[in-house]
């Protein structure tokens, strides 16, 4: 992890070309927020746009596996780091602490100031170029990483939040304390996803209700937020996930599919309003 420590100064001007920055949350684990980031991310590029993903999530970074991209070495240029690719017309970039462990299986064993000062390099540091969207994945909570994306965000316009939840009140609780957060630091809310809304079965295409359904909806509608969406559990996207497929190009007739576009087609419009 060598490359962590060779840049000392940061260029604040990598993010003069990004048109728009959406921060991904959710204060509960394990309710898919990279999965949708991955989603949204693919949804934006068929949709002709140039996007680009921050993995924020130190501890557990997900996403280059399930875009497939390996573990490339990360390359530097005059401006900083230069993001990983996932396609040859470099229409969806990506950067993520996952290229810079020497082992996969390393652990990230870091205190605040250290995690800090690593996502100030990512904000910072990556030489982004011009994107339409740039998605920041966060790891759950409201804690160091979150604080030190926005203080490093400061110089350039944050959009706003998607926030990720599943039905259940176990979960709808603790994002209501992300909502919480959002509104102290002053980050405008873009709306809720419900993830994890019902089963597709992958024979009859039935969905069945097996964490509930409508805690999001029912959360958004509380709090004054738009809904953005529910995305079913599909076995179809779970395996494009699984092997590092686009969903959306492998399983157009999956059910998550449509979810997805319309998820993605509402945001771009929120985004292009602003």
């Amino acid at each position: 992890m060598s490359q962590i420590r060779n840049m000392e100064q940061h260029n604040d001007g990598n993010l003069s070309q990004v048109r728009h920055v959406v921060l991904v949350l959710s204060g509960k684990g394990g309710v898919g927020k990279s999965t949708v980031t991955t989603g949204l991310a693919l949804a934006f590029r068929h949709a002709g746009k140039k996007v680009g993903i921050l993995d924020a999530d130190l501890c557990g970074p997900s996403i280059p596996c399930m875009l497939g991209v390996g573990r490339p070495d990360v390359h530097q240029c005059d401006s900083g780091w230069v993001p990983v690719y996932t396609d040859a017309q470099k229409s969806l970039a990506l950067m993520s602490i996952g290229f810079l462990l020497e082992d996969p299986d390393e652990a990230v064993v870091w205190r605040g100031p250290k995690k800090t000062a690593m996502i100030a390099q990512f904000v910072c540091d990556v030489a982004w170029g011009e994107l339409d969207v740039l998605l920041v994945d966060t790891p759950p909570g409201t804690s160091d990483e979150h604080l030190a994306v926005l203080e490093n965000l400061k110089k350039h316009r944050v959009d706003g939040a998607v926030l990720v939840t599943t039905p259940q009140a176990v979960s709808t609780g603790d994002v209501r304390r992300e909502i919480t957060f959002c509104k102290k630091t002053g980050v405008r809310i873009l709306g809720i996803i419900e993830n994890m809304s019902g089963f597709v079965c992958p024979h009859c295409s039935e969905c069945s209700n097996i964490f509930s359904k409508g805690g999001g909806e029912e959360l958004a509608k509380l709090t004054g937020s738009t809904f953005l969406g529910a995305v079913p559990l599909d076995p179809l996207l779970s395996t494009s996930i699984e092997e590092g497929r686009d969903v959306l190009q492998s399983f157009p007739q999956s059910a998550a599919f449509s979810a997805i576009s319309n998820i993605s087609q509402t945001l771009l419009r929120s985004l292009q309003a602003a």
